[in-house]
């Protein structure tokens, strides 16, 4: 029996066209997009990801749609290089754990349900901005949000999405994220870096059953 990682692919709007953030001089952090448990976010970092999705982006044949309905692609980025830091805090304190095999299983049955590989990238870069080569990224992602919704005991009730909505708040509130202020500022209690709101904020307001094949 393996997981089965559910993913979906309905439309969902890319957030509002915003300027490109580059450099942080005269900042708390200089050349730092965020500090998250005392590690940095690179703005170098954060610029490499956003050059992998735009150069995805340019070779395809929605390429000015896709660039001009993302200009917030590195709000979008740090959010989760910044979420995806706050879920790794959740899975150590409660001893959650991915595997190398997990990820390739999860993204096994992305391309099977998105109908192949071309397919599960194309859908990726047009909706959620997501390079080929941050594809295991989205596999990870969603195989640890349905790996800590079962290990919390998430149901699909008010209660049980309250409890992981909590964990994951508790977890952000002791990392002591601090952004850049050019990028915004993060929500401890909604989890999303200021009015941004990303999938995987609403997978935490609405956690997925864990499911196997």
């Amino acid at each position: 029996m393996h997981r089965r990682t559910a993913l979906s692919f309905s439309a969902a709007a890319l957030i509002a066209a915003a300027p490109l953030l580059t450099a942080c001089g005269g900042d708390a952090h200089p050349g730092a997009a965020a500090v998250v448990g005392g590690q940095r976010i690179e703005v170098s970092s954060l610029q490499a990801q956003v050059a992998d999705v735009r150069k995805a982006q340019e070779r395809s044949p929605d390429a000015t749609r896709l660039i001009q309905e993302s200009g917030g692609l590195s709000r979008q980025k740090l959010h989760d290089m910044i979420f995806d830091r706050v879920a790794d805090k959740v899975a150590e304190d409660n001893g959650v754990t991915v595997s190398r095999g997990e990820i390739q299983q999860a993204r096994a049955d992305f391309v099977k349900q998105s109908g192949g590989e071309e397919q599960l990238r194309s859908a990726l870069l047009q909706q959620r901005g997501v390079a080929p080569d941050q594809i295991d990224d989205v596999a990870r992602r969603a195989v640890l949000m349905n790996k800590l919704a079962e290990k919390l005991g998430v149901t699909n009730t008010p209660e049980g999405q309250k409890k992981l909505t909590d964990a994951f708040s508790q977890a952000s509130k002791a990392l002591k994220i601090d952004v850049n202020p050019r990028f915004g500022a993060w929500d401890d209690a909604k989890i999303q870096l200021g009015t941004y709101t990303a999938p995987w904020v609403r997978q935490i307001s609405k956690a997925p059953e864990p499911q196997t094949l």
